[in-house]
């Protein structure tokens, strides 16, 4: 990438976590001159409309890429510092644990319309766990008797949150504020020229005619819908189901990995079910399940389909164990799909062979972890001609649409 002073016309597609703090940090990088260059973020729906507003907002340092980690958890910290995230996107350091329990039946439990799931794999093999004979005195919103172990996989030392939707949607403002354009449209195509972009032609949302709109850098961050504009893009989608719940009382900061055997009721074996659960600040807790891959990807965010069975399962699973969860006010039920490179790891993070065109998809479960570190380095590819903050050679997308291609994905 061209690192001199002359104009640029900067299109980043998708309006996510990943493309709102893209927008972010390249509007404000030093070598930005809004009078001079031009950043347009295009949106299908609303911000932060699909996973970025629904995901469970877990930070840590034992999440993966290692490569990316460290950086992305450190701006975290850094940009709750200078833009007040504890008040307004809910940051905060807290413990999280792994715990085995036996859950209580208190109801009949629901139907689900299909029994399919997929772990969605965010503990990886590097969290560094001690196990406890005891459990922490604070964490009394967990019935005691239910529980046979706890294991800390962090502490605030090494673990933090926020609230994935408000942080996803500052950004976007902040980056508004210093002269980013938000257009919600559909990006409909890349134009390309001699193996450079040109231009990207949009739909907007109002329905009215499609439009273009020039272009030497395109910054594709459309999560799932990735392979829906560029259609190379080893990118598959997981389904993922989650609630929230207003406890009967207020509850302590814990980020709880779960192994809870759940009684069937009519002699029957009991089933073990894994929800994780994250109490939030303002008496607020995030509980969601395993994915699922029944439903093909929607075309748009707000297509998205909710499966109440599935949303019903995760509150009475975690009811099982807490009072407080269980007589608490379920506030949201909700879905979205989580991004994977279909060859696995990833995420793609930096240039692809086509000149201009950068890409940072395929984050899946993590992406609101690493999602400033991604906006950082891809903005440090546009203004300086490469990344400077972190080693990404491992998730060049070049790599990845390669082995996709040969494995036929």
């Amino acid at each position: 990438m061209s690192s001199d002073l002359h104009r640029r016309n900067i299109v980043i597609i998708g309006g996510g976590i990943i493309g709102s703090t893209t927008a972010y940090f390249l509007s404000h990088n030093d070598k930005f001159d809004r009078e001079r260059d031009r950043i347009t973020l295009l949106e299908a729906t609303k911000i932060a409309g699909g996973a970025s507003g629904k995901a469970g907002g877990l930070l840590a340092l034992w999440a993966y890429p290692s490569c990316l980690v460290p950086l992305s958890y450190r701006l975290h910290k850094e940009l709750a510092d200078k833009h007040e995230g504890a008040e307004r996107w809910g940051y905060r350091a807290l413990y999280c644990g792994q715990i085995d329990a036996r859950g209580r039946l208190h109801s009949k439990p629901s139907r689900s319309s299909n029994s399919q799931s997929v772990p969605l794999q965010k503990r990886s093999g590097t969290a560094t766990s001690t196990t406890y004979s005891t459990v922490p005195n604070d964490l009394d919103w967990i019935d005691r008797e239910s529980l046979s172990s706890y294991e800390e996989m962090g502490n605030p030392s090494t673990t933090a949150q926020i609230h994935p939707f408000q942080f996803t949607t500052s950004m976007a403002s902040l980056a508004e504020e210093k002269g980013v354009n938000i257009i919600f449209a559909s990006a409909i195509s890349i134009n390309q020229a001699s193996g450079a972009v040109k231009s990207v032609t949009y739909r907007p949302k109002d329905g009215s005619e499609e439009k273009k709109i020039e272009a030497d850098t395109v910054v594709l961050t459309a999560g799932p819908w990735t392979k829906t504009v560029w259609p190379s893009a080893p990118i598959s989608a997981l389904r993922a189901h989650s609630v929230t719940i207003r406890p009967s009382r207020p509850v302590s900061a814990y980020a709880l990995f779960t192994s809870v055997e759940i009684p069937k009721g009519d002699g029957r074996r009991s089933k073990i079910v894994t929800p994780e659960i994250y109490a939030r600040p303002n008496n607020e807790v995030y509980a969601c399940g395993e994915g699922d891959t029944l439903v093909p990807l929607p075309a748009a965010t707000d297509l998205v389909q909710v499966e109440a069975s599935r949303c019903e399962e995760i509150v009475q699973q975690v009811g099982s164990i807490s009072d407080e969860l269980r007589d608490g006010e379920v506030t949201a039920r909700q879905a979205c799909y989580l991004p994977n490179v279909t060859p696995g790891g990833g995420p793609m993070i930096g240039e692809t062979e086509v000149k201009g065109l950068l890409m940072g998809a395929g984050h899946t479960c993590w992406g609101i972890q690493n999602a400033p570190g991604t906006g950082k380095c891809l903005s440090e590819l546009v203004w300086d001609g490469g990344v400077k903050s972190a080693n990404l050679s491992s998730l060049d997308p070049k790599l990845y649409i390669r082995r996709g291609e040969e494995e036929g994905t």
